[in-house]
């Protein structure tokens, strides 16, 4: 009599009951995973498409400044998120990217404020050297952020806006003073971005319509270069030169190179994003390049979360678009009046509410908004593999 045989691996578990009938246990199949990243992506690349379309000039307008404020918030979240480099000083660059493009592009002539010095060169010439002119100034620089932290950094890059509002306020052949300087338009493939209208499916595109499309092509292209930074080497040796400066030096990685590298990197960023400001507004002033927009960004990375290039886009988004918004329904607002009127102003309400967004991310979320993301996400994974 033959002894019994062990089932195969991978054969189906056979149960003999008292009856003496076999009943065959099939093991339910894996739930296909839910992939709905890509889809949620693609119709919000479509939505941002449309929009111009359908939103009026002021949406279009708040979404451009948001787009420009992401590109600097990215910039500085390389700087401070993955370095580990305070920066107070990154409204500096977009002055220099916005007044350097306006030199560069500008025809030496200003009907408000008189003569100014202009060069007359092709405007996409003008956004390529602008930005590359900030990047002479961030690695003139660098050498001092590669010797500092900490809040010795950020004091010396400090300094660095006094010095430029001195600049800005003073050199009126460049800056035209106190007034500003208007900003040539963009021309680009044939295409000039101003007011002169273009009909596009029965709707009027103007200078915000034309601009919006540059805006999203110039945020996704700063997004996916700064994602592959942070996933590659160069990302991994900031973030242990972060974490443990000797540590990382002691394991080859050089130190002072990566911090000025970074940080001439950063200034770029910032100077893209004060060029594309300073074509959404139409002009550039001093005032607007101050230490208040330089502790904006400071705040638009600390609410997104540190390090995170989709964390430097939401909280850009928030910090821009709340005075926007609250500008826009301060009628129906309570607490909240007409700018002029007396009372609490949109953008000191607004400045309080992103104040006390920044205390609640330290106190209870400190990995910033995207971490309510992170959480979810573990989740989601756990109930696609139940059964």
């Amino acid at each position: 009599m033959s002894e019994p045989t062990a089932p195969a691996a991978g054969a189906p578990a056979v149960t003999a009951p008292a009856t003496g009938a076999v009943r065959h246990r099939v093991a339910a199949p894996p739930r296909p995973p839910r992939r709905a990243a890509p889809y949620a992506a693609t119709a919000g690349g479509l939505l941002l498409l449309a929009l111009p379309f359908y939103l009026d000039r002021f949406w279009l307008q708040a979404g451009l400044l948001a787009m420009a404020a992401a590109i600097g918030a990215i910039g500085l979240t390389l700087l401070t998120g993955a370095a580990g480099q305070l920066s107070l000083g990154h409204s500096f660059f977009l002055a220099v990217g916005a007044y350097g493009y306006c030199v560069l592009a500008g025809e030496g002539a200003d009907e408000r404020t008189g003569e100014t010095i202009g060069l007359g060169l092709p405007s996409w010439q003008a956004v390529v050297l602008a930005v590359l002119l900030t990047g002479v100034a961030g690695g003139l620089f660098s050498p001092i952020s590669a010797r500092l932290r900490g809040a010795y950094l950020g004091i010396a890059t400090l300094a660095l806006v006094f010095v430029g509002q001195h600049v800005l306020f003073n050199a009126h052949g460049l800056t035209g003073g106190y007034n500003g300087r208007s900003v040539p338009p963009l021309s680009l493939f044939g295409v000039t971005f101003d007011d002169t209208e273009t009909v596009v499916a029965a709707v009027p595109f103007q200078a915000m319509e034309k601009l919006w499309y540059v805006g999203l092509v110039l945020l996704a292209g700063c997004a996916l270069f700064a994602r592959g930074v942070l996933r590659d080497r160069p990302g991994r040796a900031l973030n242990a030169i972060r974490d443990h400066r000797i540590a990382a030096g002691v394991l080859g990685v050089p130190v002072a190179r990566h911090r000025a590298g970074i940080f001439v990197l950063s200034s770029m960023y910032a100077g893209l994003a004060g060029v594309l400001s300073a074509l959404v507004f139409q002009r550039t002033v001093p005032e607007y390049f101050g230490i208040a927009l330089a502790l904006e960004y400071l705040a638009m990375i600390v609410i997104g979360g540190l390090g995170s290039v989709t964390g430097a886009v939401v909280g850009a988004a928030f910090v821009t678009l709340l005075p926007q918004i609250l500008t826009r329904y301060s009628e129906a607002l309570p607490l909240v009046s007409a700018p002029g009127t007396g009372g609490v102003a949109p953008g000191e309400a607004s400045r309080y509410l992103y104040g006390a967004a920044i205390v609640a991310v330290v106190l209870f979320l400190p990995g910033g908004l995207v971490r309510l993301a992170a959480r979810r996400a573990p989740r989601e994974k756990a109930e696609e593999q139940r059964p």
